[in-house]
This record gives C-alpha cells, structure tokens and sequence, in this order.
C-alpha cells in the first residue's frame, strides 16, 4: 500500500487533541516530521508518536526529501504563508481552519493550488458528522424543497481560548469569534444550502468581555496559552447577515462570552417543502414538513460511533490524494468563505451593508 508522508507543522492543541490521533489511527499515512517554534512541543508528539524527524523551522519541513504532503496547524496569519510555500514546493496542503486572515491571502492559496496541481483542503470537519451528511443527502434528494433562509451560530457563555495570547490578537488571528467560530457553522449552513455564492453583508462587533476574570465554562478555552496582561484586541461577539446570489439569506451570531444560559452551536435551515435544525448538544438533527396535510416532526435516529470528525476530514484528505477521491471541499469556498467574514468586519467598522464583488 502507497502511504501518504507528511509533515506536520504547529503542535500545539488542535495538533495534539484531533489531528496526530486522527493520523495515528491510518495505516494510508505516515508521518515523517514534525516542526513547532516551542521544538519541546515537537518533540514531545515524536516521542509518543515514533516521527523520525523534528524541526523548529517549517522551511525544513518542505524542504524535505521524500515528502508528499504538509499539516498546518499553527496560529491563523501562518496558514497562507507556510500553504502558498508548500503548495510552490509541489507539496499537497491540509490546513486548520480559517483558509487565511484576509482575502488576498486565501486568493494566493487558491492560486499556488491551481498552479502547482496539488491538493489544497482546509478543515471543515462539520461536514463530516452523520448528521451533517444525512441532511445533505435529504436536501439534495430534493425533500427540502428551495432553502431560501437559514440561521446558524456558535454561541458561548464563558469560552475565551488562549485569553491574552494569539487567539485574541487580531495580528495573528485576524479576530475573535467569527473568525474562530464563524468559519464552522457558516459553512456547514451554505454546504447544506448547496454553496450559493455570497453577494452581500453587514454585521456588528464587540468586546465587553476583555477585562472579565469570569471561569470558563467552555472546554473549547483550553485551546491557546493564556497570557497574564496580554492582548485582547478582537471582538467577543458578532452578529450579521449574509444575502445569496439566489436570493436566499442567512443569520448568524458567534461569541466567546455572553450572557446566555448555555453555550450553544446550532445551524438552522428552511424550505419550501421541510425545515431542519441542527443543533449539536443532540446528534440527532430535527426536520419539520407536512405529509397529508399533516404536520408532521422527522427525528432521524443516527449512528454514534464511527469516527470522529476530524478525523474524518483527514482520511477525506488522503483519499483525494491518494485514490483520486471527489474533494468534498474545493479553494473557491475558501476564498468566499474569508470574504464573509471580512466584509462582516469591514460592515461593524463602517455601519453599512457591504456588497461583495469577485
């Protein structure tokens, strides 16, 4: 069997919680490096893992003999940077989400993928859950009918991660929760939607939360290290509005700090023939029509074991590499992914819808 070598670059939470187990666990792949600023951090996933190298600067990593493909899971503004070099290197590229911290940088990854010919997925892990997958095979069944609105969010009571370090540090994370957050829930509603192209935007921002030394809640806030007097310079909430080029629209509200009951991740969508929510403290998605002019509640009963999300975006990965597998996820939603969230910004900054021109 061809195994897929890779290095992997950033060991830092989402490497060690998702992405090595997911590796782990393929007898497809092996991985042949791994590189972090912190080479401690490196070292310690090569101890427990048996990687034969170990790198402190990702140039050695692509620079490699031998390797097919690289794992970027570093702070965001590193994504397009290490992406574009690797991709130019003839490497294939699995990336942590968000694609990039602005559009021309998600443009540049697009463009290094279709001029190299190689691979370019970003994580967008909420596709692959068998609830996700269920309602994408009931609406494209056509048992929906037209969605023409939808409604999603990621909403936390206390769930601020890495307070003080890059997650709060618009330079090395281009903002707060509706970039962190936002990217999930925002695809997985325009994937189930079919991928409309987003035509306009307009949002709000906040941060009433810099300050607080409220507990967590969450055990999202694990993630990044918390600095003592840091930076926080991102907001804690956004709100907004997206408008689709086939007239469809959607809502959407991401925090990392309100003051809510609970936190709370949900995608709503609705139709002309059924309507759905999602909502993921229950496996189960919700679906709501009519059927002899009765209303009528479907509860799909779906599997729980199988694996695990991540995990499988990245068998996903090395499928499409490897066998020639259909990429369930293509660069162009990337890029229009990174326009949504910017022109949501560039709305809160300014108090005015933004249009989005190609």
């Amino acid at each position: 069997m061809k195994k897929l070598k890779i290095g992997v670059i950033g060991a830092g939470g989402i490497c060690t919680a998702c992405h090595m187990p997911a590796f782990a666990e393929m007898d497809n792949v092996e991985i042949v490096a791994i590189c972090d600023i912190k080479v401690q951090k490196a070292q310690a996933l090569a101890d427990k893992y048996g990687i034969p190298n170990v790198f402190e600067d990702y140039n050695d990593v692509i620079s490699m003999d031998g390797i097919d493909a690289i794992d970027i899971c570093t702070p965001n503004y590193l994504h397009s940077i290490i992406a574009v070099a690797a991709l130019n290197k003839g490497l294939h590229v699995f990336c942590e989400k968000p694609d990039a911290v602005n559009v021309e940088e998600a443009s540049k990854m697009k463009a290094a993928s279709e001029a190299s010919g190689k691979v370019l997925m970003v994580m967008r892990n909420n596709r692959f859950t068998p609830a996700s997958e269920f309602l994408k095979k009931y609406i494209e069944d056509g048992k929906m009918g037209e969605i023409y609105a939808a409604r999603c969010g990621w909403q936390r009571r206390r769930g601020i991660p890495g307070k003080g370090g890059w997650f709060t540090t618009k330079q090395q994370s281009g903002g707060g929760p509706l970039i962190d957050l936002g990217v999930h829930m925002i695809d997985l509603a325009i994937w189930l939607m079919g991928n409309p192209k987003p035509v306009a935007v307009s949002g709000s921002t906040y941060t009433k939360f810099a300050n607080a030394k409220d507990a967590s809640d969450s055990i999202h806030s694990i993630f990044g290290e918390t600095k003592e007097d840091g930076t926080f310079d991102v907001e804690d909430l956004a709100m907004g509005f997206i408008k689709f080029d086939n007239g469809a629209c959607m809502q959407i509200e991401f925090s990392w700090a309100s003051n809510i009951e609970k936190e709370n991740r949900f995608v709503e969508l609705r139709g002309t023939n059924a309507g759905t929510t999602l909502n993921f403290s229950d496996s189960n998605p919700k679906i709501f029509t009519t059927e002899f002019d009765r209303i009528v509640d479907i509860e799909p009963k779906l599997p729980t074991e199988g694996l695990q999300q991540h995990a499988a975006n990245i068998h996903h990965f090395a499928d499409v590499v490897l066998n020639g597998a259909k990429p369930d996820f293509i660069p162009e939603q990337g890029v229009d992914m990174i326009k949504i969230l910017t022109a949501i910004y560039k709305s809160a900054e300014t108090g005015r819808e933004v249009l989005l021109n190609d």
